[in-house]
């Protein structure tokens, strides 16, 4: 395995021995099973020497298992995977054996094997034997090989000791090695799991522009869409569809939103009609019953003979009418919800004010009023205080220092959901926090039926994520306050969000580093905290 997988000593992960234009991974066709549970099911790509592909879903769809099979790490239960040239894998986990130097030495020693091999071909000199190891040197761009690594560590700030012991790094000091280890290999293929995660905006930039200039291919998982927007021009979607497959779309991101928004549309539509189409089969079949038991009445003093002739008609049309609705299939499953977002209050006056508040260690003394309909969009490096500062607003932190006063219904969804009971299902949690006035849970289209009444000790990161916005929602506020609203969002349902937060009259407040929404929300007021 090679820097970033979780062996004990990475080594590369390598398939052949000289870099190929001809370099591909390709998966057919395949199933994975992992507990019990379906997590990937007739999945097909290819990642070619030029590919710039992005795989996206929510969590749970399999995107990081599917990388785990494209690098051999994970045989599939059915179907097939064909490997040609050099595979660099970044995991999002690490494990923390070994020193500085032990991923650096991983990451240049195919490069040093082959002017070794190049070398000893001159010496006695052999013609045949020089030519492939120069055609590998070359390809591994071998002489400029510790340059790459050097730099990239410096461009994402990581730790350049060599000697330094991975276990006393934190982890985003080990990934930034492990990632910087990798950028510099130089391998045919990159399969990058997640790898903005612990990147400061200079690590973003240098990320972004090698992944532009990769002379080979890649496949990359990641929540970030200025990333997704930035590098990507193929998109292999792996949330749920019509048929069940997965779709892969052209464009880049953009093409990949509007594919997907068509599509959905169409099934959206698609459902709608067939099942309004046999609510009214269902319907003229309940009224041909009807008439055959109470409906027809011949008038008082009619004969019996008319009533007997008219009987074996009404029979006959409940009988065809039946078949009818018999044949009619239902073959178009039911598409995944949307996000609904409720109709929030716009409130009016002053909804919260803080004067000169602070929390002693955490945020020095800040003055800030929000008013009804207001936009203020939060940022800072880490440490400065956002979170400590939104929760003052939402009224989950008094302060130290100063006043902070409310007239407010505020929504607040922290960076991380809240440590729930874990037997307890979205259903009681919704009737026990939201209230009697709340916007019942399936309506806001964020947990299908299913989720809604799993325990939340047993519900993914990403759902969990999607449970607290919606009963942050549920509450119809008039100040809705944001933490990091991208964390463990699909790029889909963020997308949502953003349209959501663009348009509802309620006031917000939104602290985030994420760049596309940064960008999305550059017209708000900007507050900007700094360190002391």
């Amino acid at each position: 395995m090679l820097p970033g997988s979780a062996s004990d000593v990475p080594e590369p992960l390598v398939h052949t021995t000289h870099r190929s234009t001809h370099a591909h991974v390709r998966a057919e066709h395949v199933d994975v099973t992992l507990g019990g549970r379906r997590v990937l099911s007739d999945v097909s790509l290819t990642v070619s020497a030029r590919s710039r592909v992005a795989i996206v879903g929510e969590n749970g769809r399999g995107k990081t298992t599917l990388l785990h099979v494209l690098a051999s790490l994970l045989p599939p239960d059915a179907g097939t995977v064909h490997r040609t040239g050099t595979i660099g894998l970044a995991q999002q986990d690490l494990a923390a054996h070994g020193t500085v130097r032990t991923l650096t030495e991983s990451a240049v020693g195919p490069a040093r094997a082959a002017l070794a091999e190049l070398d000893a071909a001159t010496d006695p000199f052999d013609d045949h034997r020089y030519a492939v190891a120069l055609d590998r040197a070359v390809g591994l761009d071998a002489w400029d090989a510790e340059r790459r690594v050097d730099l990239a560590l410096e461009a994402l700030h990581a730790c350049t000791d060599r000697d330094r012991e991975l276990a006393t790094l934190s982890v985003g000091h080990r990934y930034r090695v492990r990632l910087a280890c990798l950028l510099g290999a130089r391998h045919d293929l990159l399969l990058l799991d997640e790898p903005t995660n612990h990147l400061d905006a200079d690590g973003l930039a240098f990320l972004t522009a090698r992944l532009r200039d990769h002379d080979g291919g890649f496949a990359l998982v990641s929540h970030d869409r200025a990333l997704l927007r930035d590098v990507a021009e193929e998109v292999l979607d792996l949330d749920p569809t019509r048929d069940s497959r997965p779709r892969t779309y052209a464009g880049g991101y953009d093409g990949w939103r509007a594919g997907r928004r068509r599509e959905r549309e169409r099934w959206e539509r698609d459902h709608a009609e067939q099942q309004a189409e046999h609510r009214r089969l269902a319907e003229v079949v309940d009224r041909a019953r009807d008439r055959l038991t109470t409906g027809w009445r011949p008038d008082k003093g009619t004969g019996k003979h008319q009533r007997q002739s008219h009987a074996p008609g009404v029979v006959q049309a409940l009988r065809r009418d039946q078949e009818a609705l018999a044949a009619h299939r239902l073959d178009v499953p039911e598409p995944p919800a949307r996000l609904r977002w409720p109709d929030l209050p716009s409130g009016t006056g002053t909804l919260v004010e803080l004067d000169r508040a602070g929390v002693a260690g955490r945020l020095g003394p800040v003055s800030r009023r929000i008013g009804a309909g207001d936009r203020l969009l939060v940022t800072g490096p880490n440490g400065a205080g956002k979170s400590t500062l939104l929760a003052l607003l939402a009224g989950e932190l008094f302060p130290t220092t100063g006043l902070a006063r409310s007239r407010a219904r505020v929504g607040f969804m922290a960076q991380e959901a809240p440590p729930w009971r874990p037997e307890l299902t979205p259903w009681l949690l919704h009737e026990r926090e939201a209230g009697a006035d709340a916007v019942p849970l399936a309506a806001t289209g964020l947990l299908d039926a299913e989720a809604r009444r799993t325990p939340v000790g047993r519900l993914s990161q990403g759902q969990r994520r999607r449970l607290q916005l919606a009963l942050v929602l549920a509450r119809r506020p008039d100040l809705l306050i944001v933490d990091e609203p991208t964390n463990h969002l699909s790029a889909a349902l963020v997308d949502e969000l953003t349209a959501g937060l663009l348009a509802t009259p309620a006031a917000v407040v939104v602290a985030t580093h994420d760049r596309q929404l940064l960008a999305d929300l550059a017209d708000w007021e900007v507050l900007r905290l700094c360190t002391s």
